[in-house]
């Protein structure tokens, strides 16, 4: 099993952009899990929690 990694500058801009309810993503409470196809997995650090998200920086 791969272990989830710190986001790079672009992947944290981008998960920046995301927005919960009325709330953006702090992008230094997740962790990247996978960076496929166009789609990042992100996982929480605390609760671990997976979102997905689209990510065209590849």
């Amino acid at each position: 099993m791969a272990r989830d990694r710190r986001p790079t500058r672009r992947m944290k801009e981008r998960i920046a952009r995301e927005k919960i309810g009325n709330q953006y993503l702090n992008p230094s409470k997740w962790l990247v899990r996978n960076l496929s196809n166009g789609r990042m997995i992100i996982v929480h650090k605390k609760s671990k929690k997976e979102k997905e998200l689209v990510y065209e920086g590849i």
